[in-house]
């Protein structure tokens, strides 16, 4: 599974500081950092960026490019215009840059869609419409659909989109999981040749700082079977990017087997593995959530 970088964000104390300040220094040694960790991507998430974002973007491209000029990077912001800023500084990279997002909006698809199609970009679907979150699997499907066929009237082929169906935060929308796996297994279906992608770490958006990892790494796995291409993730959580690497089986074959109610007893694994049964029962809302679940 690919990894796309999600620390190189105006959020971050220091990232923060370093944008305001026009310091490429830390913005560098973030780059150098998530390449030595393995992603494949990096977002450069720089929010609404509404005053300064066209000057500010290409600014940010062009440093992280002087430094890890083989890595593909994420252009993460609603500002359109910044988007298209960076884009045309954008130097060639072994895969293309990457539009993070453009929602199922006609006021927004109709203007960044010919963007992407302009400058090669992917993008990334994401699937907020017009109501907002989607209430299930069918209604991910239909603006699927509506936004997949535009781009592909624009020139821009399936293979070049990448899909995010939304995560939403297990503490308090644990009846949206469910809707979200099935979205993803019906997507080639709907969308043949589609990629995916998703916010891993919303799922855990609100629990405890400890309870993320474990919630992040577990909802990955079980995104990964339900055929999830790629995931924006934290570079510095090392045992997430060796599950997606593909580095441990043991956890992924566990995380399955309790997915399909065939794991063992938890009184005879390992605290380790134990604690992801738990945790994949929670997921799938076979127990219901509490900040105490894996001490139950």
């Amino acid at each position: 599974m690919l990894c796309i970088g999600e620390s190189l964000n105006v959020m971050g104390k220091t990232i923060g500081a370093a944008l305001k300040a026009r310091d490429p220094k830390p913005i560098q040694e973030e780059a150098l950092f998530q390449k030595e960790k393995g992603m494949d991507y990096i977002d450069i998430n720089l929010g609404p960026a509404k005053k300064d974002g066209v000057e500010l973007m290409p600014w940010v491209v062009q440093a992280v490019q002087e430094v890890v000029p083989d890595v593909p990077l994420a252009l993460d912001t609603s500002n359109i215009d910044a988007i298209e800023a960076g884009l045309k500084v954008y130097k060639e990279t072994p895969q293309p840059p990457l539009i993070n997002s453009i929602m199922c909006r006609v006021e927004r698809y109709e203007k960044m869609v010919p963007i992407a199609a302009e400058y090669n970009a992917d993008f990334i679907a994401l699937m907020w419409g017009p109501e907002g979150l989607p209430r299930d699997e069918n209604e991910r499907a239909a603006l699927c659909v509506e936004l997949l066929y535009y781009a592909n009237e624009a020139g821009v082929p399936n293979e070049k989109i990448w899909v995010d169906g939304i995560v939403t935060p297990v503490n308090v929308q644990q009846e949206q999981v469910a809707p979200m796996m099935k979205f993803y297994e019906m997507l080639q279906d709907i969308a043949p040749g589609a990629k995916s992608t998703c916010g891993l770490s919303n799922i855990s958006n609100g629990p405890p700082a400890h309870l993320r990892p474990i919630l992040n790494q577990t909802y990955m796995v079980m995104l990964q079977r339900c055929g999830m291409y790629s995931v924006i993730s934290d570079p510095r959580d090392e045992k997430l990017t060796d599950i997606a690497k593909g580095k441990r089986e043991d956890i992924v074959d566990m995380i399955y087997k309790t997915m399909d109610e065939e794991n063992p007893p938890v009184s005879e694994l390992s605290k380790e593995m134990a604690d992801y049964v738990k945790t994949v029962e929670v997921i799938l809302g076979r127990k219901l959530y509490s900040d105490s679940w894996l001490e139950l």
